[in-house]
């Protein structure tokens, strides 16, 4: 990878490919642990494990079976990038702690600013864009979602992630 270009990384699901430009100018410590993860096949056989029709559709923390596969480390948060949770774009997962996020990434499916830094309060940090394969992101979207193992908004129907392989 040349420091002068984003790596692409493609999403192959159960329902279709996402194409994604990778953020490695603009986020580069959560690129890297992205793409880390992605060369370990972190996501391989894990799932789209939230929905939420008209806000966002998240993955990479959850088998089908709704067991948790966890990340060995967090990250810093970089939301302070300057970079907005605007539709096509993928972010973090984190949880109430900034410096919390390790594997689980959503992909925005409307312009969710308010995710975003504001002031001093960090948000959550876009790490890149859909490319290719956004009609795919919209068809997890429309799921049928329900609670699972105690999860709300789990698709009925299950997103599988066969493979995340970087271009």
């Amino acid at each position: 990878m040349s420091e002068e270009s984003n790596p692409t990384v493609v999403i192959e699901t159960n329902r279709g490919a996402i194409e994604l430009e990778i953020y490695a100018d603009k986020s580069p410590i959560t690129a890297a642990n992205f793409l880390e993860l992605v060369e370990k096949d972190h996501y391989d056989g894990l799932i789209f494990h939230r929905v939420i029709e008209g806000f966002m559709i998240q993955g990479g923390g959850f088998d089908r079976d709704m067991n948790q596969k966890m990340a060995k480390k967090t990250i810093k948060n970089e939301s302070f990038n300057q970079v907005s949770n605007e539709t096509g774009t993928i972010a973090m997962a984190r949880t109430n702690d900034p410096d919390s996020a390790s594997a689980q990434f959503y992909i925005n499916v409307v312009d969710n600013w308010g995710l975003d830094a504001q002031g001093t309060k960090a948000g959550y940090a876009v790490f890149g864009k859909v490319t290719r394969g956004m009609e795919v992101v919209r068809d997890i979207e429309k799921s049928e979602t329900a609670t699972e193992a105690g999860h709300p908004d789990v698709p009925v129907e299950k997103t599988v992630i066969h493979s995340v392989e970087i271009q």
